[in-house]
């Protein structure tokens, strides 16, 4: 006689029924959070908040720029231009920023050791403890200053203020999903390292 199913018992889930929920959970969460990325980009600072220093990364167009003018406005007494070409001289740096000599030599630090962001962090981190700085402005691309302020507070820790001041530079939906990846990879790379080398 064949088998009938007792009325109100529930058949268990299959495990692949189980392994669709789960992706579709992770991919939902994944669309939530590159949302709030995307909105949640930051801006430029008001010149009004001064800072013991601003950190140029380079690598977009409108970032020297906007240093020069933080600068100029009092809102910080020492800058950095972090990643600079390394076969261009000091000279050559000045002129292509636009800085004037006399704000060059005594105000401006080069950076020529980094080469990606979380070298960038680790020279703007050495800058701001060589200078005894408790306050530095960050000034980048609006997409990639999610990462950046965290890979270099990750460095300095809370005890040093970072201040984004973002530099509009629009990018197209897939390059804004690349670097919210990035973004993603960088935090759980920075929650792996031991506390021992998250300053490093």
């Amino acid at each position: 006689m064949a088998q009938t199913r007792r009325p109100g018992r529930k058949q268990p889930r299959s495990v692949l029924w189980w392994l669709w929920r789960m992706l579709m959970t992770a991919l939902l969460l994944l669309l939530g959070g590159f949302a709030w990325f995307v909105l949640a980009a930051p801006g430029p600072a008001d010149l009004v908040i001064r800072t013991d220093g601003v950190a140029v990364l380079t690598g977009g167009a409108g970032r020297s720029a906007r240093g020069i003018e933080v600068m100029q406005a009092g809102s910080a007494r020492r800058m950095l231009i972090s990643g600079a070409d390394r076969v261009a001289t000091p000279e050559e740096i000045r002129l292509a920023a636009g800085i004037s000599p006399q704000m060059f030599a005594c105000c401006v630090d080069i950076g020529f050791v980094a080469e990606d962001t979380r070298s960038n962090a680790a020279e703007v981190a050495s800058w701001a403890r060589k200078h005894g700085m408790r306050s530095i402005r960050l000034v980048t691309s609006s997409f990639h200053m999610q990462r950046a302020r965290s890979e270099i507070a990750a460095r300095l820790g809370p005890e040093v203020q970072i201040v984004a001041d973002a530099v509009a530079q629009p990018r197209p939906l897939w390059r804004m999903g690349e670097e919210y990846l990035k973004f993603i990879a960088s935090r759980v790379m920075l929650l792996m390292r031991p506390p021992s080398m998250r300053k490093v």
